[in-house]
């Protein structure tokens, strides 16, 4: 599904170059549950970014199902992004204006889906993450957690076939963390591909795969220890 081959991606500070990263190569396959770890600075969101089409390597070649995504006119590259691959963030960029279904809904809105078919999906989603008895809440009503698993709902809810997700337990105490990589793990157990770069060993350790990254390069791929129901 995934192929990076020899990436590179270098930004210009000033007169000097920074190789955010350095001859990244790696593959990930359909399904797979993929924690990157590293200090930061070591290139985790540069490499999600790339993977998630938020970004082009300077040089290296980036596959995905087949077809070389790298060198695509943007607008191919917006299509894809909304058509396989979903998004969560540390710090939810959620609508504040909008209530929980309303954020969840967004994709579905600008994607052009009917009304009829947006409300099917929103309530799924709800149900699936726990919020249907907040569906008519604001961000600023809910918790922390709360927000996220909006976060997490709009992120699915185009029924991607990627979940790239950025620091998602961040800004969260343990419990919450827990509850919200277990809303991750459950959508990854049905078969969707799941990649989190996080800085906390305790939900890398959770993984099925662990990839530690320094200075912009893999310096570890290894078997991870995969969730224990």
């Amino acid at each position: 599904m995934i192929r990076l081959e020899h990436v590179y991606r270098i930004f210009r500070v000033g007169d000097q170059e920074v190789h955010a990263l350095a001859d990244v190569s790696l593959s990930i396959g359909p399904g797979e549950y993929v924690c990157v770890t590293g200090p930061s600075g070591s290139g985790k969101s540069t490499l999600l970014n790339i993977l998630g089409l938020l970004d082009r390597p300077t040089s290296g070649t980036y596959t995905l199902d087949s077809e070389e995504v790298a060198g695509l006119p943007e607008d191919r590259r917006a299509r894809i992004r909304r058509e396989k691959i979903g998004f969560v963030f540390q710090f939810f960029h959620l609508i504040p204006r909008l209530n929980a279904r309303q954020n969840i809904e967004l994709p579905l809105m600008l994607a052009g889906v009917p009304p009829p078919e947006r409300r099917r999906r929103s309530t799924r989603i709800l149900q699936a993450i726990g919020l249907a008895n907040r569906a008519a809440h604001r961000p600023d009503q809910l918790s922390g957690g709360q927000r996220q698993r909006v976060a997490i709902g709009r992120a699915a809810v185009m029924e991607p076939e990627i979940i790239l997700a950025d620091e998602p337990t961040g800004n969260l105490d343990t419990a919450s963390s827990m509850e919200v990589m277990q809303h991750l793990e459950d959508m990854n157990q049905k078969g969707l591909t799941l990649i989190v770069v996080t800085h906390d060993e305790q939900i890398a350790r959770r993984a099925s795969r662990r990839i530690r990254m320094m200075d912009g390069n893999i310096t570890r791929d290894e078997p991870g220890q995969g969730v224990t129901r």
